[in-house]
Formats: C-alpha cells, sequence, structure tokens
C-alpha cells in the first residue's frame, strides 16, 4: 500500500528545502512518518500481518536514523521537524 500522490506531494512541498528538493533528511522524515501512520492504521485491523509489521519496524528504524542525523547536522531543523511532525524527541 504506497502512499497516496496527494500525501506525499503535500509532505515534499511542507517541508522541502527548495523548489526541486525531494530527498533532504526532512522531506525524507516527513513521508516516512506518513507512511508509518498508514501502516499503523493497518495493522490495528490485520493483527496478524507479520510482513507488514517487520516493514513498519523497518521503517520506524530508517526514520530514527534519519533523525539523528539531522540531530547531529541541523539541530534547528531538527527540533522544527520533531515539532512540526508532533514526534517525541530524545
Amino acid at each position: 500500500m504506497p502512499l497516496d500522490k496527494e500525501v506525499k506531494t503535500k509532505a515534499i512541498e511542507d517541508f522541502h528545502r527548495h523548489a526541486t528538493d525531494t530527498g533532504s533528511p526532512e522531506v525524507q522524515i516527513a513521508i516516512l512518518t506518513n507512511r508509518i501512520t498508514q501502516l499503523t492504521e493497518h495493522l490495528r485491523a490485520n493483527k496478524h500481518d507479520e510482513s507488514c509489521r517487520r516493514g513498519l519496524l523497518q521503517m520506524v528504524g530508517q526514520r530514527r536514523r534519519l533523525l539523528a542525523y539531522l540531530r547531529k547536522t541541523g539541530y534547528p531543523r531538527y527540533l522544527e521537524v520533531t515539532e512540526r511532525l508532533n514526534l517525541r524527541r530524545k
């Protein structure tokens, strides 16, 4: 179940650094957060979907690594992204 094109485009527009930016950590974190939310809802309805659960855990780990990278390289941007996406900070 990939993200809808509109949802992905909105995430890119909200978090991009410049007009053609699609790969910055902020954009990747926003897209992963939307995907994680979607899979979480799917797993609430389908409790025994283990392959989906594995994919979800991989995405959570990827987002965690991207957040750690952003925290290291640009702390003000890290604070902004976590605030806008309502993510907990450590």
